[in-house]
């Protein structure tokens, strides 16, 4: 083993060792920290408040100067909800269902009643809901309603009404302070319930409450009311799609128009990311492309002393394996580096990131370490197999 990897070491090119060794420390570097740095920013993307989620329009029926004074008809038919699910950018459609009963509600923080109002409920599809929570449920035995409030209500309460009572302030952090007494009649009944603010939402601009809860109350006090919906959620596929506002135009549908102009920026800036990930994944096939070719090259060279020590006696897989070992070694230290590299880079952008987004959840390192690992391995295997080959060739050629 030591005398063919004396011979065979002296024809080794430093520039093709060079180009070798950063071909894969390249291809590894763009694969790894694409990996990871998608894992670090896909919460800046999916939490309650990121700025790139599902697209979703709040779609109602305009109302017109007629409709103002006499109650035009602003319900939607299950006709016209089965239409616009047809319509190619559509991805789900949900329905907004309203309280058809008397709400009044007392307000009040840490126990100081702070005002008493009528208000109003509606609910929509779990799967519409932008607040997670394991308390988004009713039971009627428990008497205790789960809420979402819209967040611009928490700065009106904070910045407006709050400081003109002498009120204490509140933060998201604090919603349990919030104590709500509900009092609902209907249907010749009347209960009172405790309600239990659970968060806020950035998406819709009502007061939510669970879709079991609607569908309980609305049967319990409101048994022979029209519960058709007025407004429908609806998820697109694509929100500069210029078909939507020609659709909404001809259905006299309206939405909210800067809704729909902050879905055309995320669809961009979605769009460019995927390109990005795209020429990426692209420079990491080429990168990896180099080094089979510079493998193939480094034995070529070598194409004569290979036929000498395989005609005095020397098995393809002996004279092989040097360079096989060659390749893990190389393969094994520029991992490593990637990895040193990696953690660096990773330091970098997470700093500047969490700057930004205080909040964000840090993602682990493992999917970068697995990928890390399978591609050492494929790499290695590709190396051995390309390395064998080359000089099983030489091999029959010998014989012939």
């Amino acid at each position: 083993m030591n005398l063919v990897w004396k011979l065979l070491r002296q024809h080794i090119s430093k520039w093709q060792f060079v180009g070798f060794f950063f071909a894969n420390l390249l291809g590894m570097l763009i694969v790894l920290l694409s990996i990871q740095f998608y894992q670090d920013i896909i919460p800046v993307f999916t939490q309650g408040d990121s700025f790139i989620k599902k697209d979703y329009l709040v779609v109602s029926k305009k109302i017109g100067l007629v409709g103002a004074f006499t109650g035009g008809n602003t319900k939607f038919s299950e006709d016209e909800i089965a239409d616009l699910k047809r319509q190619r950018f559509v991805h789900t459609v949900g329905s907004f269902t309203s309280s058809q009963y008397r709400v009044d509600a007392s307000m009040g923080v840490k126990g100081t009643l702070s005002f008493s109002t009528e208000m109003f409920f509606e609910s929509v599809p779990d799967e519409f809901v932008d607040v997670e929570s394991t308390a988004w449920d009713f039971d009627p035995d428990s008497r205790v309603i789960p809420i979402v409030l819209p967040r611009n209500y928490l700065a009106l309460y904070n910045f407006g009404f709050a400081q003109s009572r002498s009120l204490p302030q509140i933060s998201e952090g604090l919603i349990g302070m919030i104590d709500i007494a509900v009092r609902i009649r209907g249907n010749g009944r009347q209960e009172v319930f405790q309600g239990r603010v659970i968060g806020f939402s950035n998406r819709l601009n009502t007061i939510l409450v669970p879709q079991d809860f609607m569908t309980w109350s609305n049967k319990t006090f409101a048994p022979d009311a029209d519960i058709a919906p007025t407004r429908l959620i609806v998820e697109v596929n694509n929100p500069a799609d210029e078909s939507i506002a020609a659709y909404l135009s001809q259905k006299n549908y309206e939405t909210d128009q800067d809704k729909l102009d902050a879905g055309k920026t995320t669809y961009f800036l979605k769009l460019i990311t995927g390109l990005v990930l795209v020429v990426g994944l692209l420079i990491s096939a080429l990168s990896f492309y180099i080094l089979i070719l510079s493998i193939y090259l480094l034995v070529q060279k070598n194409t004569t002393k290979l036929e000498n020590l395989l005609l005095i006696g020397y098995s393809p897989q002996r004279v092989a394996l040097p360079y096989q070992l060659l390749a893990i070694g190389m393969n094994a230290l520029v991992l490593l580096i990637v990895l040193v590299l990696l953690a660096g880079i990773r330091s970098y952008y997470l700093d500047l990131v969490l700057d930004i987004f205080p909040q964000m959840q840090v993602a682990s390192m493992l999917p970068a370490y697995l990928s890390g690992a399978g591609l050492f391995v494929l790499v290695c295997l590709i190396n051995i197999g390309a390395i064998r080959r080359k000089v099983m060739n030489i091999w029959y050629r010998k014989e012939l």
